[in-house]
């Protein structure tokens, strides 16, 4: 059974950079188009970024366009986000999971398997 595990988040500065990483235990990633996710405190899900099960295709919400990149390494079994010139209004609990389809897009109803999360928080 797929099992997702986030790491890298922490306290950073505004400005400062983050690089997140999504684990995959059970089953190989490589089948899978990938999303990272994240949700602040009273506030929905929303999508931040997501590749294609090659690695070929990414999209990105329009808020962090330019700052964050996902990437992946599937012989690791592990997908990024690195996310730089962080802002206070990145602070959220970011999650992975895996997408329910062939195709990759940002809408959380669209993807399963997800891990416990990492939370980030950017203050100065």
């Amino acid at each position: 059974q797929l099992q997702l595990v986030e790491s890298g988040g922490g306290l950073v500065q505004p400005g400062g950079s983050l690089r997140l990483s999504c684990a995959a235990s059970g089953s190989t990633l490589e089948n899978y188009a990938i999303g990272w996710f994240r949700q602040a405190p009273g506030k929905e899900r929303e999508g931040v970024a997501c590749i294609s099960r090659s690695g070929g295709t990414t999209d990105y919400a329009d808020s962090v366009k330019g700052r964050f990149t996902i990437s992946r390494d599937n012989a690791r079994n592990t997908v990024y986000l690195q996310m730089n010139s962080l802002k206070p209004e990145d602070t959220a609990v970011y999650y992975c999971a895996v997408s329910k389809y062939t195709i990759e897009n940002l809408y959380p109803d669209d993807y399963r398997s997800w891990g416990q999360g990492t939370q980030v928080t950017v203050s100065s």
